[in-house]
């Protein structure tokens, strides 16, 4: 099954005062010059489908400077019908995320109703960055298809946090009974967050190694590697064996929010071992991975936002990702780049419906649609 999304349009958002597209079926392209805000309409897409930025922890970092809200709406083409949806934050307010109108009780309602994989240049940092990073990553992942692991992991976000104010806060000798509570609700949520996590990467690690030498035809060999405390023991085990350190750090420090994901090639770690090129085919193959196993999980094809990739990978690597495009293994996907003959020339003869939208620091200029088609 497939959802489009039909409409965008942004209101003060990043460095758009107004802005608005009419987006095809297939394969659309965002092309222009570096800062006139290609990336940040994929950005607002991405508010669409999962209530927040891919870039951005604040929501009010994306106001447009020198105001005070921003919006982004959009119409998602369903199987059921049109579904309008907006996202409005203002400085000093809550978020609020509405779908025909109604507002949502709670975001994590809409996480996951129209699915979304983007692939952008910034994914290094999966790669280079803490292990805080790759566990974002994955919760975000499986949020998009599984809705009890969501709710898992809000409560065991929530009792952490309670459980580490109590540490923090408390003067003196802290009994552990006080702790109780919040462990009691750490096992439950955090031992069933520790087995759907286990059971993903099983899944996950052999379509990121189909997916990498789908690209390389080389003879390395890459995997992903789930590590956790709780391989070893339960999460009562855990936090007993922990607190005398919890004490002293005021913090817990034992759990799934210490989790990690380890990237290997040829079974060594690919941040020190693996070349930049190795790193890049590998956080594409990743991506792909996610895209099929989002699209297995959810009987929904994810929408596929490709952020400038085309200008920092290989023509062997492109070919690979255009081959799967024109293969139909995708639903929708826009993709940004700086050179529009660069993306009219990959495009040609793909038999793809294909819309191109030059941008500039004046405004939005799309193809005519028989321009699109010829183009397609």
């Amino acid at each position: 099954m497939n959802v489009l999304l039909r409409r965008l349009s942004v209101l003060q958002f990043r460095n758009h005062r107004e802005a608005e597209l009419e987006l095809g079926m297939q394969v659309n392209c965002l092309t222009g010059p570096n800062g006139t805000g290609k990336t940040n309409l994929l950005d607002a897409v991405h508010y669409l489908a999962m209530c927040k930025s891919y870039f951005e922890a604040q929501d009010t970092h994306n106001v447009l400077h020198g105001e005070e809200w921003f919006m982004v709406k959009g119409t998602m083409d369903t199987p059921s019908g049109n579904d309008e949806l907006s996202c409005a934050v203002r400085k000093g307010h809550r978020k609020v995320f509405t779908r025909n109108h109604k507002e949502y009780d709670r975001l994590a309602d809409h996480v996951g109703r129209y699915p979304a994989v983007m692939i952008t240049p910034y994914d290094g940092q999966l790669v280079l960055d803490g292990s805080e990073v790759r566990r974002r990553f994955l919760d975000g992942l499986i949020v998009q298809f599984d809705r009890a692991y969501l709710d898992h992991l809000m409560r065991y976000n929530r009792a952490l946090a309670q459980r580490n104010l109590l540490l923090k806060q408390h003067n003196g000798p802290l009994s552990r009974s006080l702790a109780e509570p919040w462990d009691e609700q750490l096992i439950a949520h955090g031992e069933a967050v520790h087995a759907v996590r286990k059971d993903f990467m099983a899944v996950m690690s052999p379509l990121l190694l189909h997916h990498y030498q789908g690209i390389t035809s080389g003879p390395e060999q890459v995997a992903l590697n789930y590590r956790s405390e709780l391989d070893q023991a339960g999460m009562r085990e855990v936090l007993d064996r922990q607190w005398q350190r919890d004490l002293l750090a005021q913090h817990t420090t034992g759990g799934p929010h210490k989790d990690d994901l380890l990237f290997t090639i040829d079974d060594r770690p690919l941040k020190k071992f693996g070349s930049q090129g190795q790193q890049k085919t590998f956080l594409i193959a990743l991506k792909l991975a996610q895209f099929d196993l989002t699209a297995e999980r959810s009987g929904i094809k994810p929408l596929l936002l490709l952020d400038d990739i085309f200008d920092k990978i290989d023509p062997q690597r492109m070919r690979h990702l255009l081959r799967l495009l024109g293969d139909g293994r995708f639903g929708q996907v826009i993709i940004t780049d700086t050179d529009a003959q660069r993306m009219h020339k990959a495009l040609d003869g793909l038999g793809l419906d294909t819309r191109f939208f030059h941008m500039d620091h004046q405004g939005i200029t799309a193809d005519s649609p028989r321009q699109a088609v010829q183009n397609a």
